[in-house]
């Protein structure tokens, strides 16, 4: 699972520069434009990001060799824990079933191709935004006030 492959992200704060510039510029009146955080990452770099946010030593993903894993699995009895993550770091409740869609998250780690786009038409047009997708997921997704507005 994940074998080396490369994977993009995009930040929603940047879709949404991207998006704001694409209505305004001139440069991009009519034109389609493809909007990632234009770096590349795998992700057995970002886990421990994960890990360290939500303060777990150990995680239990291997992503060496055929072991096929599935957060689907994984995930299935973990509500009560999800609970006690809630109650403790008080985020704003939620099941544990609303904070992903795992069978969904087994179909994208289980692809055996890297699925990357480019900004480059973006660029030629004049956007210039990009994020750093490491930064982007520990400070704009996984932060307590960002839970807590969701």
């Amino acid at each position: 699972m994940l074998r080396g492959m490369v994977c993009d992200a995009s930040d929603a704060d940047l879709i949404a520069e991207h998006q704001i510039w694409a209505a305004v510029d001139p440069n991009a009146k009519n034109e389609a434009f493809n909007c990632s955080n234009g770096d590349v990452f795998k992700w057995k770099h970002l886990w421990n990001v994960l890990a360290e946010q939500f303060e777990i030593e150990n995680y239990g993903i291997e992503e060496e060799g055929d072991k096929r894993w599935s957060l689907a699995e994984m995930m299935k009895d973990m509500g009560p824990i999800w609970d006690e993550i809630v109650k403790e770091k008080q985020l704003f409740p939620t099941r544990l079933e609303e904070v992903a869609n795992w069978w969904l998250l087994d179909v994208v780690f289980q692809l055996e191709v890297s699925h990357l786009d480019t900004m480059n038409k973006s660029k030629e047009h004049g956007f210039v935004g990009f994020r750093n997708s490491k930064k982007s997921l520990a400070a704009s997704c996984l932060n307590k006030q960002y839970l807590e507005w969701l």
